[in-house]
């Protein structure tokens, strides 16, 4: 998803802060892996190898709870990838970045008769936003966190942000903040409260960004649910996929929900009917 791949550029061009961050740790020596390094192929956001420490810790940014295959299995399968390529200590991190009422977001293990493999969960809109706001790495993530006044959360942000002192970080880290922030506030919002003469240099750049991680997250949504559907109800007419493809992002999110209580594919298609 676009907002996920958002974050995984944060974790790898800011390895040694989120390593601080989610092990309470200084790291003298951090490696960013990459994935073509595993056996075969996976999704995974973000491996960062603690050298100093023979740990990896392994990233997981979701928009929402819902993938094919299910994240508790996916979480499973990386850990035995990674232990078998380099036999060490993993700590696995799943982090939650739009707030939802899904009980999947509170799911931390896979479970099968005599298999059970655990790890950790991080729902962002019930973190205190202290540590994020007092990090410079961590900002981006800030305007999700917990906060009774979340309008006053985005212009400590913003605030915090235009007291960067090195021109490039200030930019970039401005502008993956407003993307961030548009999974809970309004685009005009966040415009009004991010300095104009800040981020008049990369206002094209964000619109383009913006547009495009819009449309991947849109495409990454419709293939996931596609995906579920079609393991739940067998192979999905044409007719259909297209319809679902052509979906906005809040009706995939609602179908996803929707879909918990299907019983065939005869309630998909009165459901598709109303959306149009």
């Amino acid at each position: 998803m676009a907002y996920d791949n958002l974050c995984k550029y944060l974790a790898e061009t800011y390895a040694a802060n989120f390593v601080r961050w989610l092990l309470d740790i200084n790291p003298t020596n951090v490696r960013v892996l990459k994935t073509e390094i595993i056996p075969e192929p996976i999704r995974s956001d973000a491996l960062i190898l603690l050298q100093t420490d023979n740990q990896i810790l392994h990233l997981e940014f979701q928009t929402l709870p819902y993938s094919e295959p299910p994240l508790p299995y996916r979480m499973l399968k990386y850990w035995v990838l990674l232990y078998g390529q380099y036999n060490c200590d993993i700590e696995q991190v799943v982090i939650f970045l739009k707030e939802t009422a899904s009980e999947q977001v509170f799911l931390d293990r896979f479970e099968r008769r005599n298999t059970r493999h655990s790890y950790r969960i991080i729902r962002l809109w019930e973190q205190d936003p202290t540590p994020f706001l007092s990090e410079p790495a961590l900002l981006p993530l800030a305007p999700l966190t917990r906060s009774n006044n979340p309008t006053n959360l985005l212009e400590q942000v913003a605030q915090q942000v235009a007291m960067l002192e090195e021109p490039a970080q200030k930019q970039s880290l401005a502008a993956a903040a407003e993307i961030l922030a548009g999974l809970r506030f309004e685009k005009n919002l966040i415009r009004r409260l991010f300095r104009e003469e800040l981020m008049q240099e990369s206002v094209i750049y964000q619109d383009i960004l913006e547009k495009g991680l819009q449309r991947g997250l849109q495409r990454g949504e419709a293939i996931a649910l596609l995906r579920i559907l079609t393991r739940r109800f067998g192979e999905i007419p044409l007719e259909l996929a297209e319809k679902i493809r052509s979906l906005s992002i809040p009706q995939l999110e609602s179908l996803i929900d929707a879909q918990i209580d299907f019983s065939s594919l005869d309630d998909l298609i009165p459901w598709l009917e109303n959306q149009t």
